[in-house]
């Protein structure tokens, strides 16, 4: 009995310290590498990863005159950063981020920095659910917070530049990140159930049009609640995406991948016909056809 509980003590204390650790590397795709979990600059810089890291940290010339005006403000905020080690946005832009911190600075133990997966069964997910709750649609994202509180955001990339956002987060109410329609969209997810959502479509369309930037924005805030196995909220994001941009063949494509998946054949082939009537000839809709008629 006295060793069971050791044993049990043991093998408790060996996965905590995996969910803890520091700097994963995990393979995906055919021999590519990525970080997952929890990171920081030392995981960056490691041989998989240092070459585009610092290659953009090095080549960013940051405005000092701008970072003396943030430099004391910023001390007084929390920053919680979601990037993808495979995606070129992040590639790009947290180098830029990390230089700015730098020059600012910044101590670095009030930054968190989270790698999340690229599989398409954990897309944008962290190995421990990080992202839950967080919104996190676009890879990088930049979480203010202040005194506990989220303060405000960059998305993906900064406005202007990181040193001229960060002014603006820090001094002042005014700053709106990157894709306020899923900003719109994710607040109202939280406070109405899809039911109510479905009843305020003839305001609710108009209002995401004014400001949504192209089909894509939605469609990746549904792959995220699709992969995420919330599929009664990524086909209602992806139907409303149809209703937005209806002469766009990629949002039908995307709302029938996800009938397919939840096995609404009937649905999934009359989306996949309706990108045959704006795009003749699409491959991945000709194949779909035939995979869901061979299943029938």
């Amino acid at each position: 009995m006295k060793r069971t509980v050791i044993l049990i003590a043991l093998f408790l204390s060996l996965s905590i310290g995996f969910s803890q650790s520091i700097n994963q590397v995990v393979e995906y795709g055919e021999g590519k590498q990525m970080l997952l979990g929890k990171i920081d600059k030392k995981g960056l810089t490691k041989a998989t990863f240092k070459e585009w890291f610092n290659k953009n940290h090095d080549a960013y010339l940051a405005n000092n005159k701008i970072i003396k005006t943030i430099k004391d403000s910023l001390k007084g905020y929390t920053i919680k950063a979601f990037l993808g080690t495979w995606c070129g946005d992040s590639k790009k832009e947290v180098p830029r981020f990390y230089s700015v911190l730098e020059e600012a600075n910044y101590p670095m133990n009030q930054l968190e920095v989270i790698a999340l997966n690229r599989s398409d069964d954990a897309y944008k997910q962290g190995p421990n659910g990080e992202e839950k709750g967080m919104n996190i649609h676009r890879v990088p994202t930049f979480i203010f917070y202040k005194d506990g509180k989220e303060v405000n955001r960059i998305v993906e990339h900064p406005k202007e530049t990181f040193e001229r956002d960060i002014l603006k987060i820090t001094t002042t109410t005014k700053y709106r990140p990157n894709y306020l329609a899923v900003t719109y969209l994710n607040n109202q997810l939280e406070n109405k159930s899809l039911d109510s959502l479905k009843t305020m479509e003839t305001e609710l369309i108009p209002r995401l049009a004014e400001f949504v930037k192209g089909s894509r924005e939605l469609n990746t805030y549904g792959y995220v609640f699709l992969r995420a196995e919330q599929t009664e909220k990524a086909l209602y994001i992806f139907d409303l995406n149809t209703k937005i941009f209806p002469y766009k063949h990629n949002v039908y494509d995307s709302l029938g991948e996800a009938y397919f998946i939840t096995k609404n054949y009937t649905e999934a082939l009359k989306n996949y016909y309706k990108v045959l009537s704006l795009k003749p000839e699409d491959k991945n809709a000709l194949e779909m056809i035939a995979k869901i008629k061979a299943l029938s």
